[in-house]
Formats: C-alpha cells, sequence, structure tokens
C-alpha cells in the first residue's frame, strides 16, 4: 500500500515539478507571480489533444504511447511557450504598474485563457485517445500498480528537468538567466540583452508548463480547469523550495 502510494507520488510530482519550474523562472526574472501558469499547462493540454486527434496514429509506440503522442507533446509545449510569448508582448510588456499589478493582470488572462478553451472544447472532461494500459506485471507483486505510460511520464519529465539543468549551467543563455535572476540591474549594465533573457525565461517556462498539462492530462483527464486546479498545489511547492529558486521548485515539487 505505501509503496503504491509513493509510486503514484512520483508520477504526480513529475507533473508538479514541470510547473513548478516554469513558474518559479517567470517569477525570478520577469518578477511577479504568474497566476496565469495554471491555464497555460491546460492551453498545452488541448493542443496536444487537437494534435493527436491529427496524428494519433503515427507509427508505433514507445512505452505503450503512440509515437504521435509525442507529436502532440512537442505541439503542446510550442502552443503554450506561443500563447505565453504573445500575452508577454501584447499585454505584460507595456505595463508599468509593479509585480503586483502584474500579478492582478494574470489572474485576468488566466479567465480568459479557460473561456477560450471552453468555448472551443465545452466544460465536460474528455480524454486522449489512447487505451489504458495494465499495471506492470513484475510491480504488482510487491503491491506496485504502477503503467507504461506512468513510467513514461516520469521519465520524460526526466529528460526535460535534466535538459534544463544542463541548459541552466553550461550555455551561454543559462548564465545569463543566471545572471538576470541574481541581479537584474546589474546584468543590464553589463551588456546582457534582458529583453531577449526575459523572452527566452517565457519561451522555456510556458514550454515546461504545457508538457506538465499534457502529461496531467495523460494521467487523469482534461477539463478546462485542469491547471487552475493544480495551480495552488504548484505555488506550494514553489514556495517550499524557495520562491524563486528553480532547483528547489524540483526539490518541492517531489516533497
Amino acid at each position: 500500500m505505501v509503496l503504491d502510494l509513493l509510486a503514484s507520488g512520483l508520477v504526480y510530482s513529475s507533473i508538479i515539478v514541470l510547473g513548478s519550474i516554469g513558474l518559479s523562472l517567470v517569477y525570478s526574472i520577469a518578477n511577479f507571480a504568474n497566476f496565469a501558469h495554471g491555464d497555460t499547462m491546460t492551453v498545452g493540454a488541448y493542443a496536444a489533444l487537437v494534435t493527436f486527434g491529427a496524428v494519433g496514429g503515427l507509427g508505433g509506440t514507445v512505452l505503450g504511447l503512440p509515437y504521435g503522442f509525442f507529436v502532440a507533446l512537442g505541439v503542446g509545449i510550442g502552443m503554450a511557450a506561443l500563447v505565453a510569448v504573445v500575452t508577454e508582448k501584447i499585454i505584460y510588456e507595456g505595463m508599468d504598474v509593479g509585480s503586483i499589478g502584474l500579478l492582478i493582470t494574470s489572474i485576468g488572462i488566466a479567465f480568459i485563457y479557460r473561456a477560450i478553451i471552453q468555448m472551443g472544447f465545452g466544460a465536460d472532461f474528455t480524454r486522449y485517445d489512447i487505451p489504458a494500459m495494465r499495471p506492470i506485471d513484475a510491480l504488482v507483486t510487491y503491491g506496485i500498480r504502477v503503467t507504461l505510460q506512468d513510467v513514461a511520464i516520469v521519465a520524460s519529465a526526466t529528460v526535460l528537468v535534466v535538459g534544463l539543468h544542463l541548459l541552466l549551467q553550461y550555455t551561454d543563455l543559462g548564465r545569463k538567466m543566471r545572471a538576470m535572476a541574481d541581479n537584474p540591474d546589474l546584468a543590464r549594465v553589463s551588456g546582457i540583452r534582458t529583453d531577449r533573457v526575459k523572452l527566452w525565461t517565457w519561451i522555456i517556462g510556458a514550454g515546461l508548463a504545457g508538457a506538465g498539462g499534457v502529461f496531467l492530462g495523460l494521467f487523469s483527464r482534461l477539463t478546462p480547469r485542469m491547471g487552475f486546479d493544480l495551480l495552488l498545489i504548484i505555488f506550494a511547492a514553489v514556495i517550499l523550495g524557495g520562491i524563486g529558486s528553480v532547483y528547489g521548485a524540483m526539490l518541492g515539487g517531489v516533497l
């Protein structure tokens, strides 16, 4: 029983980690708590739903998931990033209201995202057209009911987190992001193009949120409120790990 709960918790926390990292990145560099982050996850999930409906029968399977699902995952990540960047350019960038004003604005943006999704897909829940799988027999012996699809969620989230770690630690963009998170004014006078770094922050943070939304839809189901319902848990993980700390957000999400 305990092992089964821990295994299920690990799968769920993989989704929380992806959402937490994105929220923490935006907070540390854009300097406000983005309450539209949960609904950005929903955008990614529904973009993947539409894409998977078009290419779902593509090729074979990996860990019980069709190749088409991973194509849909890429589209979900890209669409979430695109929506976040457009919102930043049209709404947030031109505002001079401080972090509290941006926070309040993001709540309104969340309502808009959710309303558009509900207008397009309705308020009822739906699922990806992927058959349910039986738990892995070797683990059932130990009372752990985990499917290959659950393993795929954890493995995919791990790849994305490791990729982000490598980006932050070993690339020029990562060093600039860390410098801007530490001291944006000093980064600016040092010649770092902070606007470009902020743009990449939105792309990466929202992309990870989109991936988390896709996996959340696979783990449970899709509804227009799915990201919003997860938002408080994501905030709790970010706060537990230390607001603005990407690695803290990872640890907070797992805990």
